[in-house]
This record gives structure tokens, C-alpha cells and sequence, in this order.
């Protein structure tokens, strides 16, 4: 499963660095990690249950950049569930 247009756009900004963020989108919640320069990099998107866990989808980001810093690469890639 790839991720649609509502949860790009979310993931696509920059938020605070090295922090989990929440955010909603439909009937889905999503908690992603952020790196360094505050870009999210890994994404859990389902439904939360009662501890606050995500139950649902796990994804990761990739990021290539050049020698002078543009970026080359930025895909998501899916790896498994997320308990």
C-alpha cells in the first residue's frame, strides 16, 4: 500500500527536530519521527488504541542527497505492521 495524496501532504512539511508528532487524517492517525532538520523519516499510520500505540502500518523514509546538499532521493517505503 502506498501512501495517498492527504498523508504526502502532511509528511512532506518540516516540523520541530527529533520529535514524534500526531496528527488525523480521515479515520486514520498517524505519529511520525523526525530527523534532524525536522523532516519526518519514520511514520506509523492506523488506528491509536488505548495505551496510545499505533495499530496499523509502519513506514520508512528515504533520503539521498548530493555532495552539495540537493536532495537526489525521497521515497517511503512500507515495512510491515505496526503493534
Amino acid at each position: 500500500m502506498s501512501l495517498k495524496e492527504p498523508v504526502l501532504k502532511i509528511v512532506n512539511k518540516e516540523y520541530e527536530p527529533l520529535t514524534m508528532v500526531e496528527r488525523t487524517v480521515g479515520r486514520n492517525n498517524l505519529m511520525f519521527k523526525t530527523d534532524e532538520a525536522g523532516r519526518p523519516v519514520l511514520l506509523f499510520i492506523g488506528k491509536k488504541d488505548a495505551n496510545g500505540h499505533i495499530m496499523g502500518d509502519r513506514y520508512s523514509r528515504r533520503l539521498k542527497f548530493d555532495e552539495s546538499g540537493n536532495l537526489i532521493k525521497d521515497h517511503w517505503e512500507r515495512k510491515g505492521e505496526a503493534t
